[in-house]
């Protein structure tokens, strides 16, 4: 009897406590995933309301455990921007368009207020001289990417881009899906809700096609990510206690730990929902592999790049109105996608330098066109590119313009290989991770293509061998927590 009330308690705590540390790879998540998948199974996609019904709950059950009551700021949105949107149906010029901005505007106020008021009120009191205090505010987790989903879907709608009519639960379904809250993909309606409306079986290869995904996303997120993290944060907390090959070291960690943290994830988002039966598009393409700034753009978060292409840049002209507001349009872009990831100067300044790479690219463009499709050129182009991104993740990553500062000066003139043999005898394991993340980065696409492939078609007690084991290398290698989503603060 004591032991049916303790377990009665714990899972009234479970249900009703929310959990910062809560996300995909989380074991409190994986559990209720495993409970909330065989009943998803039981009811199936036939019955499509109640699916739909099933998933809505689950996935407001999966934002109030990552933010508490600032949840309900979710269906407030999809209620809100679902009904400003079906406004603009049936209107025509000014009318649909005041329909359009007006719901834009709405959708983007949540974030406005939760994201950017203390830097705003940072820049007043520098600017006049105040001292304003800042608010005590907490950024619901994922606010970013679903209010950019939301407006996509008001713009397309408005653009005459998705026709389709869709229902307010639809729409929730589609806003609230719980794969996507935290870190996207930011998905569009056209990809998502023709999957919704005409819901096909779920297929072995649809199953193991997510597993492969799952697996791929745990070796990156809670394996490489997760580890080198530690060694990274000790470089950016404290650069001037290491050497300047140690600060280096600490830089080519936090490049890979940031892309293995995301893409990992991003991957589980997409494994997760193929699960259930969803295809979603993928969002990152070996994005280290690009040989100039702009083909790391087309790799790199897919789904964020090609929203402010089709949302921002191409609005504004895109390179439709001459070279200088070509650049201009690239420039600004990058800024605010440096904005977008937070409100700080340092983001500006990343966002800002990615933009004058961008600029400086299409400036050389007729002369780097010129040069002969050889080797070297293309070694020369990957070791420029990849140096340049690294380099910006290390403002992305610092607390403060002094803190980068330090270490790039460490690297440039406090640099000695002498440092090379005790840092991999004593971090053994770790150069270990560090070699294998760029290593499997490195493999070409059609050589993953077929391994996935491979794994797909094998037989399922291999799938579940492979699986174990990568479980088991999780929780040999894992900290005593896991580490925080880097993206949830975005």
């Amino acid at each position: 009897m004591i032991q049916t009330q303790q377990v009665l308690s714990s899972l009234c705590e479970f249900l009703t406590k929310p959990d910062k540390m809560w996300s995909l790879v989380t074991a409190p998540f994986m559990f209720s995933f495993v409970v909330f998948f065989v009943i998803y199974l039981l009811i199936g996609r036939k019955r499509r309301t109640l699916m739909m019904c099933y998933v809505v709950l689950f996935s407001l059950f999966f934002a109030y455990k990552a933010n508490g009551l600032l949840m309900l700021l979710l269906p407030a949105t999809a209620l809100v921007s679902w009904w400003l949107t079906q406004r603009i149906h049936g209107k025509e010029g000014r009318v649909r368009s005041a329909w359009m901005w007006t719901t834009v505007v709405i959708d983007l106020l949540p974030l406005l207020y939760f994201k950017y008021t203390n830097f705003f009120i940072d820049i007043v009191n520098d600017v006049v001289s105040t001292n304003f205090a800042p608010l005590s505010i907490l950024l619901p987790v994922g606010i970013s990417f679903y209010t950019f989903q939301a407006i996509s879907y008001t713009v397309d709608v408005y653009k005459g881009k998705y026709t389709e009519p869709v229902s307010l639960l639809e729409y929730t379904f589609y806003l609230t899906f719980f794969p996507l809250i935290m870190a996207g993909p930011i998905t569009r309606a056209e990809t998502l809700l023709p999957q919704l409306k005409n819901p096909s079986p779920i297929t072995d290869r649809s199953v193991y096609t997510g597993l492969w995904l799952i697996i791929v996303g745990m070796l990156k997120k809670l394996l490489i990510a997760d580890y080198i993290a530690q060694y990274n944060n000790w470089i950016f907390d404290d650069p001037m206690a290491y050497s300047g090959f140690e600060n280096l070291m600490g830089m080519l960690g936090y490049t890979l730990q940031i892309y293995c943290d995301f893409s990992g994830y991003s991957d589980l988002s997409i494994g997760i929902a193929a699960l259930l039966g969803f295809q979603l598009k993928e969002n990152f393409r070996y994005p280290y592999q690009s040989l100039n700034l702009g083909e790391f753009w087309h790799r790199w978060h897919i789904s964020l790049s090609t929203w402010f292409r089709d949302y921002l840049y191409i609005p504004l002209g895109g390179n439709r109105r001459g070279t200088f507001r070509t650049y201009f349009n690239n420039f600004f872009t990058m800024v605010v996608c440096g904005l977008w990831h937070g409100a700080s100067w340092m983001f500006v300044f990343w966002g800002a330098m990615h933009g004058v790479g961008l600029i400086v690219q299409k400036m050389c463009k007729r002369w780097l066109d010129r040069l002969p499709d050889h080797w070297t050129i293309r070694f020369v182009s990957f070791a420029l590119t990849f140096t340049y991104v690294s380099v910006l993740w290390v403002f992305f990553r610092a607390d403060s313009m002094h803190t980068a500062y330090k270490i790039l000066d460490s690297i440039l003139f406090d640099f000695s290989w002498d440092y090379f043999i005790p840092f991999v005898s004593r971090r053994t394991t770790w150069v270990v991770f560090l070699v294998l993340g760029y290593g499997l980065h490195a493999m070409r696409e059609r050589h993953v293509e077929r391994l996935k492939e491979w794994f797909v078609r094998s037989p399922w007690t291999f799938k579940l061998i492979v699986l174990l084991i990568v479980l088991q290398f999780v929780i040999n290698f894992r900290q005593n927590s896991v580490q925080p989503f880097i993206y949830a603060q975005f």
